[in-house]
């Protein structure tokens, strides 16, 4: 039959719908007219006049009404119109009528689901015009508004399209090489998604997707020429925060062109500045999952991750701070959970290199982390050195690194640890007796000889600070001993990396930086304890700015502090004040230690 012209026709809303109905029988049956002419209008996107938007949106409700008719097979081309069309592009006419088209689709035929959803989807992140033309907010919430809530409209018609969903987001999560606005404003939505009313059927999957996301840009960044000029200096010579000239010199202009410079010498490309985005979009995630009493319940399945993917990633350098942030926010319960779950690792693990990266982990934290309480520091150092004490009593004196890797590793551990908090835990009575009844003398004098295999900085570091403040740790035969490198701690710190490897060392992201500064020890910090002499208890406890060893951060908005009023913001991550791992010894080993140490860098063998 004659298909009439749909520009030229003169019909009620209620009589389209009969038409568009018989078009697709008819389109069936291979006569196509008007179903072409149907596709046609709801393919055309560009200049749209008043009457042309008028006839899509009374096409779309049409469609709607006759959603009974379509098949994925014999009306491929409609589908395909339809699924084409970005909402970014239309009015909140068009969007809506397109939406509740979608909702009548995927809830007719189980067929359509996998289409409506991708579909909705794809609309997270507008076509790339759109960046270009800075449309502004208002289209964004226009947009974004409506694609979670016809999300949330589907999952009521179609309980198993959750299910769908996860798979769909998780496939369409963008390349690491995608730009950095794309990605950002996907895991916006992926975030959303969490937060939202289908957070308990999606959310685990949303977190889980984006820390895997972070590790991946993480382990992108190359570093470059990382401590080329000075890979003999120690893990204490110096630090994040020490400047070459007192912080007052340095103005504004001043802090972002080192901020930036170091970004450049340190990394290539521009994954760094997509990962500090995600982070930041992570912790502004994070605040509000707390200020929501829902940070444990999230902190959950982060922590199923970081044992997953971050725990075993090779050379993680930020995404670990994920964790260190949730843990800020909460730290009776986050803190303390993530402390457990590390000693337990090692305490419990199977396999050595996990083992001995949880143990690293745990140093790490235990060191940095300005919001722990001295007396949980000092639970979780006992559960270190009492399993170090067992294997002692359990091995005899032969040496040999690379068997006895997690001994060695739990030894540098309670070392390193004790580097940064002894004199804070000597300074209360109760902790310094459980310090002094820990078995540390018999580890350390043991002839398995952990202190000729650990890394010597940390030997050498942790043995002045015991002698200074006169606490009996080794037997006096090696009290006066100086323990340069040996064979035995290259082979344990060069093969397996192990001794260079602090993960929570300052994170040189600027934007993260200011997330984490107010919550973190920095070396100075320490130093000052102990630098004058004379040096009293009250000394220690407002060298850490605390009370009772360690006080809790009262600000917890995530913001960091204003210049003016935060006395971290000397701390901004530049070259010439970054911390650095221990030192590289291969100028006194025929090189079998590399001379590029990477901050941060987890054990090659993982």
């Amino acid at each position: 039959m004659g298909a009439p012209d749909m520009d030229e026709l003169s019909f009620t809303d209620s009589q389209l719908h009969f038409y568009v109905k018989d078009a697709l029988k008819a389109a069936i049956q291979g006569d196509c007219d008007f179903y072409n002419q149907l596709v046609a209008v709801i393919h055309r996107k560009e200049r749209l006049s008043a009457a042309d938007v008028a006839l899509l949106v009374t096409c779309l409700k049409a469609v709607t009404g006759a959603v009974s008719c379509i098949h994925i097979s014999h009306h491929k081309s409609l589908l395909a119109a339809i699924l084409r069309m970005s909402l970014w592009d239309y009015g909140t006419n068009v969007m809506d009528a397109l939406l509740e088209l979608l909702v009548a689709l995927a809830s007719s035929n189980g067929e359509h689901v996998n289409l409506c959803l991708e579909m909705l989807v794809s609309n997270f992140v507008p076509p790339s015009a759109y960046f270009e033309k800075h449309r502004g907010p208002s289209k964004k919430s226009e947009v974004l508004d409506r694609v979670h809530s016809t999300l949330i409209d589907i999952a009521n018609l179609v309980p198993l399209s959750p299910l769908i969903l996860e798979k769909i987001v998780r496939d369409k999560m963008p390349h690491v090489y995608v730009k950095e606005q794309p990605i950002v404003m996907y895991v916006e939505n992926m975030l959303r998604l969490e937060s939202g009313a289908m957070g308990e059927l999606v959310g685990s999957m949303a977190l889980i997707v984006l820390m895997d996301k972070l590790v991946e840009l993480d382990v992108e960044i190359a570093w470059k020429d990382i401590l080329e000029d000075d890979f003999q200096k120690d893990v204490f010579d110096f630090e994040l925060e020490d400047l070459a000239e007192p912080a007052d010199n340095f103005n504004q202009e001043n802090k972002e062109f080192t901020r930036e410079a170091s970004m450049q010498r340190f990394c290539s490309g521009n994954h760094p500045e997509k990962l500090d985005s995600l982070m930041v979009l992570t912790f502004e995630h994070l605040k509000c999952c707390f200020e929501t009493g829902r940070l444990v319940q999230v902190f959950e399945i982060l922590l199923q991750s970081f044992r997953i993917t971050v725990l075993t990633a090779y050379k993680s350098k930020f995404a670990q701070f994920v964790m260190f942030y949730a843990c800020s926010l909460d730290p009776e319960n986050c803190g303390k959970l993530f402390a457990d779950a590390l000693v337990d690792i090692f305490v419990n693990g199977v396999h050595p290199e996990w083992r001995m990266s949880a143990v690293a982990y745990l140093a790490s934290y235990l060191a940095r982390a300005k919001f722990l309480p001295v007396p949980l520091i000092a639970i979780m150092l006992e559960r270190v050195v009492d399993w170090c004490s067992k294997y002692c009593k359990n091995w005899g004196s032969d040496i040999n690194p690379k068997a006895q890797k997690v001994f060695y590793a739990g030894c540098q551990a309670t070392m390193y640890v004790l580097c940064f908090r002894m004199k804070q835990m000597l300074a209360i009575p109760r902790l310094k007796s459980q310090l002094q009844l820990m078995q540390i003398d018999a580890i350390l004098g043991h002839p398995l000889k952990p202190l000729q295999v650990c890394l010597p900085s940390i030997v050498d570091e942790f043995l002045r600070q015991a002698k200074e403040n006169r606490v009996c740790f080794l037997p006096e035969r090696l009290a006066d001993q100086d323990f340069l490198e040996s064979k035995h701690s290259t082979v344990f710190g060069g093969t397996e990396k192990l001794g260079m490897f602090f993960p929570f060392d300052p994170i040189l992201l600027p934007n993260c930086d200011r997330y984490i500064r107010p919550n973190y020890v920095y070396w100075s910090m320490v130093r000052s304890s102990y630098d004058e002499e004379g040096t009293s208890d009250e000394d220690v406890a407002d060298a850490y700015d605390c009370e009772d060893g360690m006080s809790i951060p009262d600000d917890r908005s995530g913001k960091g502090c204003d210049e003016e009023d935060c006395d971290a913001d000397e701390f901004s991550p530049s070259f010439e004040k970054m911390s650095i791992t221990p030192r590289d010894s291969s100028h006194r080993f025929g090189g079998r230690m590399p001379s590029r140490i990477r901050p941060s860098m987890s054990p090659e063998s993982l």
